[in-house]
């Protein structure tokens, strides 16, 4: 870790008090890490909107695994992408419905297109990309 530095910021009082509230539910002990969680968080959303960014995350989907040829399809979209798809967990939710959850690496525009294909096949309820940094550089 580098050398702290100290800043003073002027908020305004009813903003700091929600701030505040928002925190400790969180359970944050002190504002100033979560003053730095959101500077980190919004380094790493402009980090993955660069396409060539290497950036991690996991796509998440909900399907009806009864939807005719749509395990197939969700498969083939992971193989086209095998060196994206570092691992995948699968879960039956009930008869019907299952949850399945993949690790995701690469560069964020083939992770992007391999979330946005798999989310966007019909039969698939819900879907959800969520990136991150590897940390390297925070």
């Amino acid at each position: 870790m580098s050398e702290l530095s100290r800043i003073g910021v002027a908020i305004d009082s009813d903003l700091l008090e929600k701030f505040d509230g928002h925190i400790a539910k969180r359970g944050y002990t002190n504002r100033s890490e979560a003053f730095r969680d959101l500077i980190r968080d919004e380094l790493v959303q402009k980090n993955w909107e660069l396409p060539d960014s290497p950036v991690v995350g996991t796509v998440t989907l909900v399907y009806d695994h009864h939807v005719r040829l749509l395990n197939e399809k969700l498969t083939d979209l992971q193989h086209e992408s095998f060196h994206n798809v570092l691992s995948t967990l699968h879960i039956h939710l009930d008869h019907d419905n299952c949850l399945e959850v993949l690790v995701v690496r690469g560069k964020a525009a083939a992770v992007k297109k391999l979330a946005d294909a798999l989310i966007s096949t019909k039969g698939v309820k819900h879907g959800r990309l969520t990136i991150t940094s590897s940390g390297v550089d925070l």
